[in-house]
């Protein structure tokens, strides 16, 4: 693939939606990134990732924390955007990748070569990839997406999961993880086709 390329992923919880990440970055030899972007973050800041890593894609408290003429001084707000930086200077360097979360959807839509999905799955699919009793996984779930909800629409104008944020919308429950991976990739060489023909 000539021209560049970042597949940015978003996810419900339980949805596959890393496994299937993982699959469309070994399939397009692409790095994936999600909390291992803050390894980078953590070099340059000469912190322990794990200081940085309980901050990872949560959304800030009202309760807590203010923001003041735009500004937040939550932590959560400065670890996200210091994961927002750093994909810009990667998309910037001309590199290709593969990103879950981290609303890159948003962050990333002024790239040409930006593909955004987004895996959503039926709930028994999910509660069954959720290593938990049932009552348990499925208060896990709505957990984790309520979490990924408020993080997401703090920091981006359009809704989490919302179909017209997305170039796709997927459920990942009909054809399971490793076809979903596949359907998906077909779509990614299609739309590379069409940009190819068009900048001939």
């Amino acid at each position: 693939m000539s021209q560049q390329l970042i597949l940015a992923i978003g996810r419900e919880s339980g949805s596959g939606g890393l496994d299937i990440a993982r699959l469309l970055a070994e399939r397009f030899g692409l790095p994936l990134y999600d909390k291992n972007i803050l390894q980078t973050a953590a070099q340059e800041r000469g912190v322990s990732p794990e200081k940085l890593t309980r901050y990872d894609e949560q959304p800030r408290s009202p309760l807590f924390y203010r923001s003041v003429r735009g500004y937040s001084n939550a932590p959560e707000d400065a670890v996200a955007q210091l994961q927002f930086r750093l994909l810009r200077e990667h998309a910037e360097a001309g590199e290709s990748f593969v990103v879950l979360g981290r609303c890159a959807e948003e962050v990333l839509a002024d790239r040409p070569g930006l593909v955004s999905v987004f895996i959503r799955a039926d709930l028994p699919f999910r509660i069954s990839r959720t290593p938990l009793p049932e009552a348990e996984a499925i208060e896990f779930i709505k957990k984790q997406d309520r979490q990924r909800r408020v993080y997401h629409d703090q920091h981006c104008k359009g809704d989490w999961g919302s179909a017209e944020c997305y170039d796709l919308v997927i459920n990942s429950a009909r054809l399971g993880i490793p076809a979903t991976a596949e359907v998906l990739a077909q779509y990614v060489l299609a739309r590379a086709g069409r940009c190819e023909a068009a900048a001939v």
